[in-house]
C-alpha cells in the first residue's frame, strides 16, 4: 500500500474476512472429518485457493460449484483452482492476500 492508495487494505478486507473463516474451519471443523475427499486438493483448501486467486464473490462461486461436483458418485481426482489470469497481490506467510510491495 502507497500514499496513492490509502484504501488497498479495504479493498482486499472482505477477501481477507473469508480467508480467516476458512483458516478456522480447517483448523477446527475439517479435521473431525478426516481425509474424505475424492479430489485434490480437498473442498475447503480449494475454497481458500479460490478466494486468495478471485476474491470474496467469485472465489465462493467456484467453490460452490466444486461442492456441486463433490458427491458419492464422482470419479474425482485432481481439481485445481483456475489461475487468475492477472493475478497482482502477494500472499502472507498465513495466507492472507495483500497488495504487492512497490520498491
Amino acid at each position: 500500500m502507497t500514499a496513492s492508495d490509502p484504501l488497498g487494505f479495504v479493498t482486499l478486507l472482505p477477501r481477507n474476512i473469508v480467508l480467516a473463516a476458512l483458516h478456522g474451519y480447517r483448523a477446527t471443523i475439517s479435521h473431525t472429518y478426516g481425509d474424505v475427499c475424492k479430489y485434490y486438493p480437498s473442498c475447503s483448501a480449494y475454497a481458500v485457493g479460490a478466494v486468495q486467486q478471485h476474491g470474496a464473490l467469485k472465489g465462493a462461486a467456484l467453490t460452490a460449484a466444486r461442492l456441486a461436483r463433490c458427491h458419492p458418485w464422482a470419479q474425482g481426482g485432481i481439481d485445481d483452482v483456475p489461475a487468475h489470469a492477472h493475478f497482482r497481490h502477494r500472499l502472507t506467510p498465513h495466507g492472507f492476500v495483500v497488495h504487492p510491495r512497490k520498491d
